[in-house]
C-alpha cells in the first residue's frame, strides 16, 4: 500500500500509468483477438460446418429457443449460474465437428471477453451500484486512483478491487449468451434458417436480412484476415522484433480496413443482382424439398429448455436473483 501511495503522490506518473490502463482496457483485448485468436480462429467459430452430432439434428427453432431462454436465465440468476452455463456451453463445442479445435477457439474468445468485460464495467461502477452487491464500503480496496480529468470519460475517482470483481460477474452473464449464440451459426445452414422462418411465417424481408447478415459475418472476417496478410507479404514488420508483432497485427488490421470495406460494398451489389435475378420475393410463397420436422432430440431439448426456465424461477424465489442493474443500463 505504501508503494501505492507514492505513486499516487507522483502526477506524472499517475498520469502515465492512467493511461496505460486505458489503452491495456481498450487495446489489449484487441491485440488478444488478432495475436491469439487470430482472424482464422473468429472465421472457424462464426461459420457452418456440416456434422452428425446431436446439435446438428435439431430444428433451428429448438435452437433459437433454447439460446433465448439461456440469455434469460444468464441476465436474470446469480453470476455463478452464468458461469456453470459458460462452462456447459464450452462443453458442448467438443461435441461438434472438429470439436477440439473449436472447444480451444472459444476457450481463448472466452478469456478475451472475461478481459474486456471487466475492464469494460469496473471502471465506470459507482458505489451506489458495488453497495447491493458488498453492502461494507469501509471494506473497499483501491487499486488505483485516476487523474481527475478521467471522470469526463465517465471514470469513477477510484478503481477498486470489489468493482473488478463486479465486473468478472457480469462478463460471465456475456460468455454464456455469446457461447450459445455461436452454437447456432456453427450447427445450423442459412438454409434451415430460411425453411424455419418461413414456416413460423416470419416476414421474407427480415428473414432475408438476417440470413445476409449470418453469410457477411464469416466473410467479414475472412476478407479481413486476408487483407492482414497481404499487409506481412509486402514487408510489413519485417526483421522487426517479435515481442512487437501484435502491434503490427493492430496496424495491420487498421490498413484493412477499407480494402474489406471495398470487397463487402462490391459483394452486396453482386448479392442484389442474384437475388433479382432468381426472381426474389416474385411470390408471396415458396416450396422447400426439406421439410423440418420436430424429433426426439428436439423434445430433449425442449426438457432441457424448461427445466432451465425452472431454475430461474427458483433462483429468484431462493434469492439468486440478479438483484443489481448493470451499468449505463
Amino acid at each position: 500500500m505504501v508503494f501505492w501511495s507514492f505513486l499516487y503522490e507522483q502526477p506524472i506518473i499517475q498520469n502515465v500509468l492512467s493511461w496505460i490502463l486505458f489503452f491495456y482496457g481498450v487495446v489489449f483485448p484487441i491485440l488478444l483477438l488478432l495475436s491469439v485468436l487470430g482472424l482464422r480462429g473468429f472465421l472457424e467459430i462464426t461459420r457452418y460446418e456440416s456434422g452428425k452430432t446431436f446439435l446438428y439434428k435439431l430444428n433451428p427453432l429448438t435452437k433459437i429457443v433454447f439460446g433465448i431462454v439461456v440469455m434469460i436465465v444468464a441476465s436474470t440468476t446469480i453470476w455463478w449460474i452464468g458461469a456453470i452455463l459458460t462452462i456447459v456451453m464450452m462443453a458442448l463445442y467438443f461435441t461438434l465437428t472438429s470439436g477440439k479445435r473449436k472447444f480451444a477457439y472459444i476457450t481463448i474468445l472466452n478469456i478475451i471477453t472475461i478481459i474486456g468485460g471487466t475492464w469494460g464495467i469496473a471502471p465506470y461502477t459507482p458505489n451506489s451500484v458495488l453497495q447491493m452487491v458488498f453492502p461494507n464500503p469501509s471494506s473497499y480496496t483501491t487499486v488505483w486512483v485516476w487523474p481527475s480529468y478521467f471522470t469526463v470519460m465517465g471514470y469513477e475517482p477510484q478503481l477498486t478491487l470489489q468493482a473488478l470483481i463486479y465486473g468478472l460477474q457480469i462478463s460471465f452473464r456475456i460468455t454464456a449468451v455469446l457461447d450459445s449464440a455461436l452454437l447456432l451459426i456453427l450447427t445450423t445452414t442459412t438454409s434451415d434458417i430460411f425453411r424455419m422462418f418461413s414456416k413460423i411465417k416470419v416476414p421474407l424481408a427480415v428473414t432475408f436480412s438476417i440470413l445476409v447478415g449470418l453469410r457477411t459475418v464469416p466473410k467479414i472476417f475472412e476478407l479481413f484476415d486476408t487483407s492482414i496478410k497481404m499487409q506481412f507479404v509486402r514487408g510489413l514488420g519485417y526483421n522487426k522484433p517479435k515481442i512487437i508483432n501484435a502491434f503490427y497485427f493492430l496496424y495491420a488490421g487498421i490498413l484493412a480496413i477499407i480494402p474489406t470495406m471495398v470487397y463487402l460494398l462490391r459483394g452486396a451489389k453482386n448479392l442484389a443482382i442474384s437475388a433479382d435475378t432468381r426472381g426474389f420475393r416474385a411470390y408471396n410463397s415458396r416450396t422447400s424439398f426439406v421439410e423440418l420436422t420436430i424429433g426426439k432430440e428436439d423434445y430433449i431439448m425442449f426438457g432441457v429448455t424448461i427445466g432451465l426456465i425452472v431454475l430461474d424461477v427458483l433462483a429468484n424465489l431462493f434469492g439468486f436473483g440478479r438483484s443489481i442493474p448493470y451499468v449505463g443500463l
